[in-house]
């Protein structure tokens, strides 16, 4: 059995970190999509439109398979790399972490760089609670009237959440499972004649 759980952060939270005169905000933010990043992104921007750099990382999906990161001018490596490396080595995903700088007057140099930029994320993370998260997937079955108390039964006995329903013309019904149980109950599913079931997406 593969693993279907992964780890993010419970709440958004802040950071800081200062040198040489240089403040280093910190936000993290649990995410589930781009739309959503993006958003905070451009909030943080308007919030903090007097900073040198807003620079950022983030990760979606439960293996992180999707994932950036952004040094938004300052010297490559030095700001997005150390922001995304406190994600991995903290073993989270659904994460932007954003570290907003106020320059001091006072050049830092490379290592004093990231130093700041992975002290800063890392206070934010601290500052925060990592949980557990299921990997959980939606489908969708489709079936008749007379179906009805069986499909329903199946679903009472494996203790499944149901999301919505539509019971007009015909029966439809989207209902989610943890991913290490989806084949199982697929399975049972399908042996109902007269079900069909597809999957629709993964949480």
């Amino acid at each position: 059995m593969f693993s279907d759980t992964y780890y993010t952060l419970k709440q958004s939270s802040e950071g800081l970190y200062k040198d040489k005169g240089s403040k280093f905000l910190a936000y993290a933010y649990p995410v589930k999509n781009e739309e959503e990043i993006k958003e905070i992104l451009d909030n943080l921007r308007k919030k903090h439109y007097d900073a040198r750099h807003h620079c950022y990382a983030w990760a979606l999906g439960p293996t992180r398979d999707a994932f950036r990161f952004n040094d938004d001018g300052e010297p490559s490596g030095t700001a997005g790399k150390p922001i995304y490396g406190q994600i991995l080595s903290n073993g989270i995903t659904n994460i932007l972490i954003v570290v907003v700088r106020y320059f001091g007057g006072t050049k830092l140099g490379v290592r004093g760089l990231i130093n700041a930029y992975k002290a800063a994320t890392a206070n934010a993370i601290e500052n925060n609670v990592i949980i557990e998260m299921l990997i959980r997937e939606v489908y969708e079955l489709q079936f008749e009237y007379h179906l009805m108390n069986e499909v329903m039964k199946v679903l009472k006995d494996n203790e499944l959440n149901q999301i919505s329903h539509n019971f007009e013309l015909s029966c439809k019904l989207t209902f989610e499972v943890r991913r290490n149980k989806a084949d199982e109950i697929k399975g049972i599913f399908q042996s109902i004649y007269g079900v069909k079931i597809t999957y629709i997406y993964t949480l």
